[in-house]
Order: C-alpha cells, then structure tokens, then sequence
C-alpha cells in the first residue's frame, strides 16, 4: 500500500526535475494557480461522492494525486508534513 504512495511520489519528483512533454503532471507543477484549483475541486468531489454514495474511492484517488503534486510544486515535502503528524501521536 504505502509502494504505491512511494512510487507516486517518486513519479512527482521525477516529473518536477525532468520535465516530460504533454505531461498532466508537469502542467500541474508549473501552473501553482491550477494546482491549487484542481486540489479545491477534488475535495469538493469528494465531499459531493461521500454524501451520495458514489466514486468515494475514486474520487479520494485523485485528491491524493492532486495534493502531492501541489506539495511539490510549493515546495513542502511530504517527509516534513509526516514528521509533523508524527509530533502530533499521543
């Protein structure tokens, strides 16, 4: 499960430092505006497919997605978002 993470992260990474023509994941890192656009209306989707019953996994797939390459593009890696919660364990 977390492979899956890693590897997308990996991806991200990759994607920042090796720019890849006609990639989503290039345009997203380079255009913060539509990253942090894309990021709002994913987790309305969500919200919208927990209330109805509908696509919630689907739609938490591209929430995820759609957060890790805005931490990327803003420079917050997810190491220091995971030592953060990890401050937070009681």
């Amino acid at each position: 499960m977390l492979s899956t993470l890693e590897k997308l992260l990996n991806l991200v990474r990759d994607r920042k430092n090796n720019s890849l023509e006609g990639s989503y994941t290039n345009k997203l890192l380079k255009d913060k505006n539509l990253s942090m656009e894309k990021v709002l209306e994913e987790i309305n989707e969500l919200i919208e497919a927990v209330k109805n019953d509908t696509n919630k996994v689907h739609e938490a797939a591209d929430v995820f997605y759609h957060l890790i390459v805005y931490l990327e593009a803003n420079n917050i890696k997810i190491e220091d978002v995971m030592l953060e919660l990890k401050k937070r364990e009681k």
